[in-house]
């Protein structure tokens, strides 16, 4: 299962800055953190930072641009596994569990919360992430009608939208709950309104 995690370590201090600026946005929002912060966990002047990063759009900026890069190649692994379009489903949701049970929540998702007060260039790469999700759930979910192995009425680009809002919920939901389990049963009430259980997705493949 391709995971998405950054990169902790990995190319000096620019990919410290964006580790740790994720990682705060992914638990606090875009708005609740600064750059004292990010200073404060390295142990560095506020000085380096800018260095690195002119200010704190340019770092958000990059945070996006870094995710989503990281999140299409998650999904990239993802089709090149020979899967039917259900267990395609379930792997999906898995990157989503992955970034929950570290007691994150999407990144994208998290800003989407804030969209109104983001800058510009962050309010479209959000955009971008999303349209880029439901794109690729529009093409599983084709698949799925092509086999035979999902059931839906309606374009796949309407049950995609809805199937990313809905996991994006789900995680909302089950964080201040502290329950991933919460996050399970979303996901198979989603895969079963397709017509199809998370055992007998399994067993399929």
């Amino acid at each position: 299962m391709p995971a998405i995690r950054s990169q902790t370590g990995e190319g000096g201090t620019a990919t410290r800055i964006l580790d740790v600026g994720e990682r705060l946005v992914q638990s606090r929002g875009y708005n609740a953190f600064s750059y004292a912060d990010v200073a404060a966990e390295l142990n560095v002047t506020k000085a380096a930072l800018h260095y690195h990063f002119a200010g704190k759009a340019e770092l958000g900026e990059a945070l996006l641009q870094r995710y989503v890069t990281r999140f299409a190649g998650a999904l990239a692994a993802l089709d090149a596994e020979p899967a039917n379009a259900p267990r395609r489903l379930i792997a999906y949701s898995e990157l989503y569990l992955d970034v929950l049970r570290r007691q994150q929540m999407c990144l994208c998702g998290m800003l989407a919360a804030e969209f109104e007060t983001l800058p510009e260039a962050m309010r479209g790469i959000v955009i971008r992430f999303f349209d880029d999700n439901e794109f690729w759930l529009s093409n599983v979910l084709e698949q799925g009608r092509r086999e035979g192995t999902l059931h839906f009425t309606g374009p796949a680009s309407e049950t995609a939208r809805f199937m990313v809002a809905a996991l994006e919920g789900a995680m909302l939901i089950a964080r201040p709950f502290g329950d991933i389990s919460r996050f399970r049963k979303a996901v198979s009430s989603l895969i079963a309104g397709l017509g199809v259980s998370l055992q007998s997705a399994a067993d399929m493949g």
